[in-house]
């Protein structure tokens, strides 16, 4: 069993995996589309991933605003969970992602990746940065 960590964006998913410990958290892929409320093939992807990888559970990030508030793309993400959980049957926990395209930014700054590349890959690292961080939660829930 692994657990998945969606980032969702108006055009992209980035795709993350954890390991079958649960221990980290892989960058898999990010999904694009043309269109923001063009997802039939983004759930199709999202499956066949799932299936591949053979997901148990997923966790998207839902992106609160840094003063805690909820904003239009909350509600989105919240409307793309359901869909989520009714097209694969699997539990999708929401996981508060503020600062994780900032960190994932600031990694790729810090790992020598030239501005105009990073915006290729910022979205699969804010989804190992959503989903590393609800691994590390579980451990510590797992400990205490």
């Amino acid at each position: 069993m692994r657990i998945m960590g969606l980032d969702f964006g108006s055009k992209t998913v980035g795709v993350a995996v954890s390991d079958e410990l649960f221990l980290t958290a892989q960058g898999v892929e990010i999904i694009r589309r043309k269109e923001e409320n063009k997802l039939r093939q983004t759930l199709a992807r999202i499956e066949e991933l799932i299936v591949e990888y053979g997901v148990e559970e997923i966790v998207l990030g839902l992106p609160k605003n840094m003063n805690n508030t909820e904003g239009i793309r909350v509600d989105l993400t919240r409307e793309f969970q359901e869909k989520l959980e009714r097209r694969t049957g699997l539990p999708v926990v929401l996981w508060d992602e503020r600062l994780t395209t900032v960190s994932a930014d600031r990694a790729m700054m810090e790992a020598g990746i030239r501005r105009e590349n990073r915006r290729e890959y910022v979205d699969k690292i804010a989804a190992c940065f959503i989903l590393q961080g609800y691994l590390d939660m579980r451990r510590i829930k797992e400990k205490g």
